[in-house]
């Protein structure tokens, strides 16, 4: 009998999910039960995340070693993931323009969610400028950074450390083996938490349902289809014309990460993915360097999900409340959005929070938001999986562009 694929078995954990907790809808013992499954999925995937990354990318900059051709691989990556994101942004204004989801919408009929514990960290994110962020991409204590999980400093400093143990030569060559090392054992740790997947999923998705129930998405039913069809349209028409320009077809692309796209969409996680994403796209044919470098950056900055959402989610807040937005309001939420959306990937709720340090530049009310908290973790699965294309089809770009990218023989038929 043929093996059941990871795809198939996170399907099942996540329909199973969605029955138990249609099933017991309201009923707190759920969440006691299940919601320490899912956690203990999630801590382990967080486990394993920061020595990936640091050992990836001290392997792969050390097998570079030119100064000058990783100043242009940042520069491009970052050229890129802001022309991306802005299309984002654009899209998402222009569908919540066109459409109308927040016109009409009865607000007595939405239970207000409380918000409070996302208001103190969005006033921190107030002030959060371009300079700032490139501030803080410098560590001031490198296991502040470890322990924060700031993705942004751990890169800059693993990028230092692999130049350095690069230009030291041979005294360098024992510490690279043990990061060589590293990498291999997460990896194969990856593997084996993998296998567990389907468990966290189920748990996940029957605490969320347990909690809130179906019927909560009627008032905001227009919200959610209007949220799903445009990231949709956005993965298979901007994503999928990026993809062709670089020689990829776009539903090959999901094929070849389908479980890795089903896994982030049910665990509304982007980290869980992360170092399976970065193994993958290095088969597919993505220089180590590149692929380790371009997709832990890009969950700093290349988050194209949840700047879209962002963009729509406040024009439907300025809607519900009656309030017009100008052509100068909007343009200055989408430079606003380009600002607060960069380099906080690592606060917890950070769609949220950005909201709330956005909001308020523009006239939205602020309260706004609490109408939509009840949903937002249905909103985020979405906006996880569109970061999960964006960040792994960024890596084959920038590799093409690079000139670098070399299909193996088992992925070429992924390759349009």
């Amino acid at each position: 009998m043929k093996r059941i694929g990871l795809a198939w078995q996170i399907l099942i954990g996540l329909v199973l999910g969605i029955i138990v907790g249609a099933i017991f809808y309201g009923n707190p013992q759920v969440a006691s039960y299940l919601q320490p499954i899912g956690d203990i999925f999630l801590r382990l995937i967080k486990m394993i995340v920061i020595p990936i990354v640091i050992s990836s990318i001290i392997i792969g900059v050390s097998s570079v070693g030119d100064t000058k051709k990783l100043g242009r691989l940042g520069g491009k990556t970052i050229l890129y993931f802001e022309i991306i994101t802005t299309i984002a942004i654009l899209l998402g204004l222009a569908v919540a323009n066109i459409f109308q989801p927040g016109a009409g919408v009865d607000m007595g009929s939405i239970q207000k969610t409380d918000i409070n514990s996302y208001v103190e960290t969005a006033e921190n994110v107030e002030s959060h400028g371009i300079a700032e962020t490139f501030v803080n991409i410098v560590p001031s204590n490198l296991f502040t950074a470890f322990v924060e999980g700031d993705m942004l400093a751990i890169i800059f400093f693993s990028v230092i450390f692999g130049l350095a143990l690069t230009a030291i030569g041979e005294r360098g060559k024992p510490v690279l083996a043990f990061f060589q090392g590293t990498a291999d054992a997460m990896f194969y740790m990856t593997n084996q938490i993998m296998k567990f997947a389907p468990f966290g999923v189920f748990a996940l998705i029957g605490v969320t349902i347990s909690k809130f129930g179906l019927e909560s998405l009627i008032p905001l039913g227009k919200l959610v289809i209007t949220v799903y069809l445009t990231m949709a349209f956005f993965i298979v028409v901007v994503l999928g014309l990026v993809a062709k320009l670089a020689g990829v077809n776009i539903f090959q692309f999901l094929r070849l990460i389908k479980d890795e796209l089903l896994l982030a969409y049910s665990t509304a996680s982007s980290e869980t993915v992360l170092p399976r994403i970065m193994e993958k796209m290095e088969k597919f044919g993505c220089p180590k360097a590149i692929a380790s470098f371009v997709i832990p950056t890009g969950y700093s900055f290349n988050l194209d999900g949840s700047t879209l959402y962002q963009a729509l989610a406040a024009v439907f807040i300025a809607q519900m409340y009656g309030i017009d937005l100008s052509i100068s309001q909007q343009i200055s939420l989408v430079l606003v959005l380009m600002v607060t959306s960069k380099g906080i990937a690592g606060v917890p709720g950070v769609s949220f929070v950005v909201l709330l340090a956005t909001l308020g530049t523009v006239g939205i009310p602020v309260e706004g938001l609490a109408f939509i908290a009840g949903i937002d973790r249905i909103l985020d699965m979405a906006r996880t999986a569109v970061n999960v294309v964006g960040n792994s089809l960024a890596a084959v770009v920038i590799s093409k562009w690079e000139g670098e990218f070399k299909p193996r023989t088992a992925f070429s038929k992924h390759i349009a």
